[in-house]
């Protein structure tokens, strides 16, 4: 035999006794795996070095923190009849928020514009909600939908001390209320931080009352700031992906150095949870409404007495504006403060005390962050020239061109909680209408009335009660009397504004 054949047959050896030790080997792994770890023995997970640990944010110190000042709010009490615009078989994804908030009649009408059959009245309900205590006297904030039509209300704390709350005012347009308890001691407490402070992307966290789970926290990001969800004149809400879900409301949402800096109000959601949109009043809004709710339970606003649109670049250019910004009068309510100044419908408000004013809706907040009877100069661009306008402000509750002040509302309009007034040549020049528009113009609200609770403001058009066209005050006045004869609860009104009409339920009170 050969050297050669003889170095084969050795390496074909070799071959053949590293197959066989392999085959042991995996035997051996097999048997081990299939009889599990030892008892004690440690089961290897993906290696972390201690840097990795230490760089994941934790959240438990600032729960820890916080969470004996978040209350739960049980409320109970028998709801008055609502009735809301949209409907909830849209196959379209609707925003959710409690029965009764003021965001449930917007998101209804906001994304599918359909009837909704109008809510059972006089039914007994019960509910709950999230709050946190801001004062160690014991002042609750809260949500005004959930404390809304409410006869008792109940505070509980983390610990599960139960109190008796007691309504100290709330403010349905912003959406807040504050409620007070009497502990024999003084209460943890939480402190308003700067919401202006808070940008897109900054961490937050939320604790609230989940489906009844008390003191839940969840955590996410500032997905947007100054969001309009055109649910009233005020909006400014922070998005926010947080995990918000029903029983949230009127709960606090923290920064991370543990300060309020927004109160959870509403969730955008197709099937009643949380999908990651939800949104927060912020702070600096809640923080001057809270303090009036506080001092004397209610709270004054600013009344300007104008309606007024914004700007594309077609209206900046024909009234010889750069900028598309400002808020265009459209029209001038008969004895406001604006028609004492001399405001004319075709003005453009630019600024208020040196703020620039970029839009109706700034103009609308600013004007009612001021007290009434505060003097304010508005700059005004009329006729090619800038102008500087003095103005003083009155209460929109006690305001000439309100209820509380005019004589001219007939009986039958006070169920309504409104003053119509003939529509003249000079109104529907005023607000651009065509001459052959016939109706009712709107010339004063109550603002606790029941138009004003569906939304409803001066310069409004009722062109038909019901089935029938109106072509003045007098139509409207004896629909209402028939309906009251009737003894219906509700009148259905079309209203004209802007240029869209829509049929609202008015509670006949």
């Amino acid at each position: 035999m050969s050297t050669h054949r003889k170095d084969v047959n050795r390496d074909a050896s070799h071959r053949w006794l590293r197959l066989a030790c392999a085959a042991v080997l995996l035997a051996v792994a097999v048997a081990l795996l299939a009889a599990g770890p030892t008892p004690g023995q440690a089961i290897a997970g993906p290696a972390l070095s201690t840097d990795d640990i230490a760089d994941r944010p934790s959240f438990a110190g600032l729960v820890e923190a916080v969470k004996p000042a978040v209350v739960n709010i049980s409320v109970s009490g028998r709801r008055v009849l609502e009735t809301g615009m949209g409907s909830s078989n849209s196959p379209t994804p609707q925003p959710q928020s409690p029965q009764g908030s003021p965001f449930d009649e917007f998101f209804g009408r906001f994304f599918d514009g359909q009837p909704r059959p109008d809510r059972e009245s006089g039914r007994e309900f019960s509910g709950m909600g999230s709050g946190f205590i801001i004062d160690p006297a014991g002042y609750v904030v809260t949500n005004h939908h959930v404390i809304k039509d409410a006869t008792q209300i109940t505070v509980t704390l983390n610990d599960g001390t139960r109190f008796d709350g007691t309504l100290v005012g709330h403010d349905d347009k912003t959406d807040l209320a504050v409620v007070a308890i009497e502990a024999e001691e003084p209460l943890p407490y939480l402190e308003l931080g700067d919401s202006g402070a808070v940008r897109a992307g900054d961490w937050v966290l939320a604790i609230g009352n989940p489906f009844g789970f008390g003191g839940s926290a969840s955590v996410g990001i500032v997905s947007a700031r100054g969001r309009d969800l055109q649910a009233g004149p005020f909006d400014d809400f922070l998005q926010i992906d947080a995990p918000i879900n029903s029983g949230n409301s009127g709960g606090p949402l923290f920064d991370l150095s543990g300060r309020v800096v927004g109160i959870n109000t509403a969730i955008y959601s197709p099937n009643g949870g949380n999908v990651g949109i939800g949104f927060a009043i912020p702070s600096d809004m809640a923080q001057p409404i809270i303090a009036q709710l506080r001092a004397t339970g209610q709270v004054e606003r600013g009344w300007l007495g104008v309606s007024v649109q914004g700007l594309d670049a077609s209206l900046a250019e024909g009234f010889g504006l750069e900028e598309a910004t400002g808020a265009l009068v459209a029209s001038v309510s008969s004895g406001s403060p604006a028609e004492e100044a001399g405001l004319t419908p075709g003005d453009v408000i630019l600024s208020l005390d040196g703020e620039p004013i970029d839009s109706p809706k700034a103009l609308a907040r600013r004007v009612a962050s001021v007290e009434p009877s505060v003097t304010v100069e508005l700059e005004v661009w009329r006729q090619g020239d800038l102008r500087s306008v003095a103005v003083e402000l009155r209460s929109a509750g006690l305001a000439a061109g309100t209820l509380e002040a005019t004589q001219e509302a007939q009986p039958s309009e006070r169920k309504l909680g409104l003053a119509l007034s003939e529509l003249t040549d000079d109104a529907r020049r005023s607000l651009g209408l065509a001459r052959d528009v016939t109706g009712a113009l709107i010339s004063a609200l109550d603002p606790e009335g029941a138009a004003a609770r569906k939304g409803l403001r001066p310069g409004d058009i009722v062109t038909m009660v019901g089935q029938h066209e109106v072509n003045g005050p007098g139509d409207v006045g004896s629909a209402v009397d028939e309906a009251v004869e009737r003894g219906r609860e509700n009148i259905v009104l079309q209203v004209l504004r802007g240029g869209t009409r829509n049929f609202v339920a008015i509670e006949l009170s």
